[in-house]
């Protein structure tokens, strides 16, 4: 229930700059401002994630043609240049504004402030070991250990004891240490 209390105090102070991005994003490039995908949540469910639009548009149509840039190796698909990445969009990814949508799906009760980070259905379709679905044991959120601990450098099998370990010892004091080192990750990364 915090988490709701928590992205609905965010959300309140945060909506001048959710429209300025979005317009800046309208303004840049073709497309919707929003970002809307299916991702696996706890228990396997999928849900609908908000994110603002990094990418250019229709970016996930061209994700077949560049699986030979991932860098995450099994599992997980990252590229640190992505090149579909608009020039607002490498700026909101810096500074992680492109999650802050996210808080409309913590309001709906399909993520949490802090958990597992949702995956979307490509590489929940690729875990290589069945202990890698007990991520999906708890709700997913926002930020999590792994973002904390080295987020893009940490491989996916890595990622997934992390998210294990924070899954079988989450506590108020873990949550509030993740989030407050993820203020530090956004901040100086």
């Amino acid at each position: 229930i915090w988490s709701v209390t928590l992205a609905a105090v965010a959300l309140i102070p945060a909506g001048p700059l959710l429209v300025l991005i979005a317009a800046l994003i309208r303004l840049t490039s073709r497309g919707p401002a929003f970002f809307v995908q299916e991702r696996i949540g706890i228990n396997r469910r999928p849900f609908q994630m908000f994110k603002f639009r990094t990418m250019y548009n229709r970016a996930d149509e061209m994700q077949a043609d560049i699986e030979d840039l991932n860098e995450s190796g099994e599992g997980l698909f990252k590229i640190r240049n992505d090149p579909r990445v608009t020039p607002v969009g490498r700026v909101l990814r810096r500074f992680s504004l492109d999650e802050l949508p996210q808080f409309i799906t913590v309001l709906k009760g399909d993520m949490n402030i802090v958990g597992p980070r949702p995956l979307p259905r490509r590489d929940f379709n690729n875990y290589y070991e069945n202990w890698h679905y007990s991520r999906h044991d708890g709700l997913p959120g926002l930020t999590c250990l792994w973002q904390v601990s080295g987020r893009s450098d940490i491989d996916f099998h890595n990622m997934c004891i992390l998210d294990v370990y924070y899954l079988r010892n989450r506590s108020s004091v873990l949550d509030a240490k993740i989030i407050l080192r993820t203020f530090g990750v956004v901040l100086f990364a």
